[in-house]
């Protein structure tokens, strides 16, 4: 039996408005945590006032509450058919010869939109607003007047040049002069073979050169030439301190369309994109993934009469959320590692969610 497009309708609203029931809800829980967490952090610097905390916690509240979707989508859904089935509603639809894939596809349809908009809309705005927040993070907080955040490592950049390339090492970077501290610079032709190496106290980005002045060069295929003084060295780059700083900055500040700009550009430099790669990825997934969390909801929650009521709903939604969660971050963790493929990393969570709701349900469903 075809099913009416005002049904539909109330379906998907049913649906989305306990999406939005649970967002909000989760959202403010966050919100209040982190103004707590950021009042705590605060009280050794008494210049910083209770107004700006609220700010910092609004612009970390977009980028923290895109983790928080597929929370909501579950609990969302498994409310909705919880309700519809303690109301009834299901049972005269199933009454009139209309299937549980019918009654089923509003919510799944609403889920992938809302996994569309989170992606295209809510992910740039959350990196816009997290980048606002590290900002205020390093200046008000950490006493940083910029939020590269080196390694261990020190800062490494790759630089490409005509049938050679450079490598420049640095165990620290002054972002108010743009000075590197204790650098190495690597000179190597395309086939790898090291030409030689620049050691200096520091090298500042002046144009569009470094200026390394006193340095020691050495020439490793020549060694028993021994290290010469160099007053000032000039080493061409196409680096700016806007584009340093975008190399640098949280994954979670690019955003979904421009991520594949900020991937280029660090490869470009020799630095990993593994991180945005993945993060990339999984913005793709997530429509689908939010589509596999209704059906697993829906295969929990219409036959929660016959199992156990309204406790069985919450096991079942608790459990599968945690689990999806867990399960995410262990493969993120793997992809990290390049252990396992980026596809596979972002994507399993996605196939699991949709092939086990699927699978569910046609084993408790007959159509």
């Amino acid at each position: 039996m075809s099913i009416s497009l005002t049904l539909l309708k109330y379906l998907g609203r049913q649906f989305f408005g306990s999406f939005m029931m649970f967002i909000s809800i989760l959202l403010m829980v966050i919100y209040l945590i982190d103004s707590l967490e950021l009042l705590r952090r605060a009280a050794s610097h008494p210049e910083v006032t209770f107004t700006q905390i609220a700010k910092m916690s609004f612009f970390q509240l977009p980028g923290v509450g895109q983790q928080l979707f597929q929370f909501a989508v579950l609990f969302g859904a498994l409310f909705t058919f919880w309700r519809l089935t303690r109301t009834s509603e299901l049972a005269v639809l199933r009454a009139v010869g209309i299937s549980a894939w019918q009654f089923l596809m509003p919510a799944f349809l609403v889920a992938v939109s809302i996994g569309l908009i989170k992606m295209t809309v809510i992910n740039p705005i959350g990196s816009a607003f997290s980048a606002r927040y590290d900002e205020m993070d390093s200046t008000l907080l950490r006493g940083k007047t910029s939020t590269i955040d080196l390694s261990a490592g020190g800062l490494w950049l790759r630089q490409s040049g005509v049938d050679s390339y450079t490598i420049i090492h640095a165990d620290n970077v002054d972002s108010d002069t743009w000075r590197l501290k204790n650098v190495s610079i690597y000179f190597l032709t395309d086939s790898d073979d090291l030409t030689g190496r620049l050691d200096a106290p520091e090298a500042a980005l002046v144009g569009t050169n470094w200026e390394v002045d006193r340095g020691v060069l050495n020439h490793p295929d020549h060694p028993d030439e021994r290290p010469v003084m160099v007053e000032k060295t000039l080493i061409p780059t196409d680096m700016t301190p806007g584009k340093i700083e975008e190399i640098f900055a949280s994954p979670n500040s690019h955003s979904f369309w421009t991520i594949q700009h900020y991937i280029n550009t660090m490869e470009a430099t020799g630095i990993s994109a593994v991180r945005l790669r993945l993060q990339y990825l999984g913005l793709l997934a997530d429509p689908f993934l939010f589509g596999g969390l209704v059906l697993l909801a829906a295969a929990a929650g219409l036959r929660q009469t016959r199992r156990g009521g309204t406790l069985f709903v919450i096991t079942t939604g608790i459990v599968a959320a945690f689990s999806l969660f867990f399960l995410g971050n262990v493969v993120r963790a793997l992809g990290e590692s390049e252990t396992i493929p980026l596809f596979l990393a972002a994507w399993t969570p996605a196939a699991l969610s949709l092939l086990g709701g699927v699978g569910a349900l046609l084993y408790l469903e007959d159509g």
